[in-house]
């Protein structure tokens, strides 16, 4: 069988969708699935729901529903986290590549073909694409958040953020494509891990020998879960904890640019004469190109809450671990 792109032997896909409380996104994202160009009856979608409360189950079940050539399970998550989800989607996946896909994002009509595609040509364990970001809500707010995390000084060296030209080999990727043979060999998802899976996954498959690539072509965009500024610090500051609450179990990321805004927090006194300039200046060439002076003083906000929150919840995440 060949898919429409040139996917030849097309082998079974095994879609993974953890969710919970979803009901603004999952039609969208399920629909982008739906509209996939990879053979339908070598794909299946588990929806691995976390005990929603909202109306995400019912949206899924009249999903399912009105798919005839689409084969969706939806399949319940007592634990609710991401990590457990990913790991009762594996164990219910009878497909020969997993692809981990958010709820949150919608997704090109090529993207799974081309994970596929890529896992088999390129020899990696893990393959993922370019992600960009789109505002939920038309807000002034919500657009400026949306920019910054597809932005160099908001998202650093996350090159499936901040794109690349050209493949790359990488130390991590955000929705994963994978063979599922690794897991026998590395392991599933650590479910201590609420909210690093993925980076945690992946440095254990790269200290197994493995490789994870990126490639420009497969693309997707996403709705960042914040869409005002006490939702973004907020959020940033849960994800600092998570950078450095892990190290209690032994959990050390690879990568500097998790550890800088707990650095820049640290040293707050001095790196603030450092950080005020930059910020400025990366706000005003973002209000330059969209022709709007309120993103000048939007972005810097935004940058700062980006920033400082993260830098303060991983203070916090230190003193948990030492507690």
């Amino acid at each position: 069988m060949q898919a429409s792109n040139g996917v030849e032997n097309a082998p079974m896909v095994s879609a993974v969708v953890p969710c919970r409380n979803e009901e603004k996104f999952i039609s969208v994202c399920l629909d982008s699935i739906f509209n996939q160009d990879y053979p339908k009856d070598k794909l299946e979608v588990l929806v691995v729901d976390g005990n929603s409360t909202d109306k995400t189950r019912e949206i899924v079940n009249n999903f399912e529903l009105r798919t005839s050539n689409f084969e969706l399970k939806l399949i319940t998550n007592p634990k609710i986290i991401t990590p457990a989800a990913m790991n009762v989607g594996i164990k219910n996946s009878k497909g020969e590549i997993i692809i981990k896909m958010d709820a949150h994002s919608v997704y090109e009509k090529d993207y799974i073909s081309k994970c596929v595609e890529h896992l088999k040509e390129s020899g990696a364990d893990n393959v993922g694409g370019v992600l960009k970001a789109i505002p939920s809500k038309k807000s002034l707010a919500a657009q400026a958040i949306a920019i910054s995390l597809s932005h160099i000084f908001g998202a650093g060296s996350s090159y499936f953020r901040i794109g690349v030209d050209k493949p790359r080999e990488v130390d991590t990727v955000a929705f994963g494509c994978y063979w599922k043979k690794i897991f026998d060999k590395i392991g599933l998802f650590d479910e201590r891990m609420a909210k690093i899976e993925d980076l945690e996954l992946n440095l254990r498959l790269k200290k197994a020998g493995g490789k994870i690539m990126l490639f420009p072509d497969i693309k997707a965009s996403y709705y960042p879960s914040s869409d005002n500024l006490k939702d973004f610090l907020r959020h940033n500051f849960i994800d600092g904890i998570w950078t450095t609450y892990p190290l209690k179990f032994g959990f050390i990321s690879g990568s500097l640019r998790h550890y800088i805004p707990l650095l820049f927090v640290l040293t707050l006194p001095l790196s603030i004469w450092f950080y005020i300039p930059i910020n400025l200046y990366f706000s005003a060439k973002i209000a330059i190109r969209e022709k709007d002076i309120r993103y000048f003083f939007i972005m810097s906000i935004v940058f700062a809450a980006r920033h400082i929150g993260y830098g303060l919840g991983s203070v916090l995440g230190v003193i948990k671990t030492l507690i």
